[in-house]
């Protein structure tokens, strides 16, 4: 998945707004105004300045955060965020689209499941 593939599927779950509270060129998804991804075109410090790649910011249960981790080379610890409860994708093409969906999902699902039982049960209705 290309930044826009990535960004259409963030937007459109139920809830969802996009704003940039951190400033131009990083766009932070919230459902119902709790942080779920961000996207963001940047360096990641690794020697190759010179070619930008498009990231996104995925919250993650801890020992999943580190299986990615260790099988997918464009997984690493969240850029900027808690690095046990927060993975950064580098947007290669190296990832297939369906794990990167299930990623996107699975980050929607935890910050929803920590609101209270009411909001969770409007928004999971929408999002089946």
């Amino acid at each position: 998945m290309d930044h826009q593939q990535v960004h259409d599927y963030l937007l459109a779950k139920p809830y969802t707004s996009v704003s940039q509270p951190f400033g131009e060129g990083v766009d932070v998804y919230k459902v119902k105004d709790k942080m779920f991804a961000t996207l963001a075109l940047g360096k990641m410090g690794k020697g190759d300045d010179e070619h930008p790649h498009w990231r996104v910011n995925l919250k993650c249960d801890p020992d999943e955060a580190q299986a990615l981790r260790d099988i997918f080379s464009a997984v690493l610890p969240g850029y900027h965020m808690n690095k046990k409860l927060w993975n950064t994708v580098v947007l290669d093409g190296s990832i297939p689209t369906g794990e990167l969906e299930r990623m996107m999902d699975n980050s929607f699902r935890l910050v929803v499941e920590k609101m209270p039982k009411k909001q969770q049960g409007i928004i999971l209705a929408q999002h089946q």
